[in-house]
């Protein structure tokens, strides 16, 4: 597999009304808060940090990962969790310090790896949706992140195409 893009999303202001199609709002837990917005980039597969990752241009590079060289800067990652050593949340803090990190993130399953990372990468974060985002969300949909208050996250999900089952 070949990577299909190693430049970062640039979400444009307002692209969120551009889209005519309702919203899906996912309710859940902020981990970090904030606000953001972009294209979901959506793995199915864990993600390691330390040898999963490179943190200089943003991009997955675990090579049997199924997002091999898809670039995650500047999107919403959305994935079940972390995978691998503690080294995770120090990968991920490099992306930050680099300018490679995602928009925001939304993940599934919580661990001291995934909420480390979240939190030194300092995008807004939410988990513990009252959906699976993993089937809500398709990689190219437009996502928002709003992480106001650590009660309460909300991920607005507008489809890029109408979703077919």
């Amino acid at each position: 597999m070949t990577p299909r893009s190693t430049q970062a999303y640039q979400a444009s202001p307002g692209d969120a009304g551009r889209h005519d199609r309702a919203a899906l709002e996912l309710r859940g837990r902020t981990v970090v808060p904030g606000t953001a917005e972009g294209e979901a980039l959506v793995s199915t597969a864990t993600i390691s940090g330390w040898g999963g990752i490179d943190p200089a241009r943003g991009v997955i590079i675990e090579r049997r990962h199924p997002l091999y060289g898809q670039c995650f800067a500047g999107r919403v990652l959305v994935f079940p969790g972390a995978k691998g050593s503690s080294g995770w949340a120090g990968f991920f803090q490099s992306t930050r310090l680099l300018g490679t990190a995602p928009a925001a993130m939304v993940y599934v399953t919580t661990t001291t790896k995934a909420a480390l990372g979240a939190v030194v990468t300092r995008v807004p974060t939410v988990t513990g949706l009252d959906q699976d985002p993993l089937t809500a969300i398709r990689t190219g949909d437009f996502v928002r992140v709003d992480a106001a208050d650590a009660g309460h996250g909300l991920v607005s999900v507008y489809p890029a195409s109408p979703h077919v089952p």
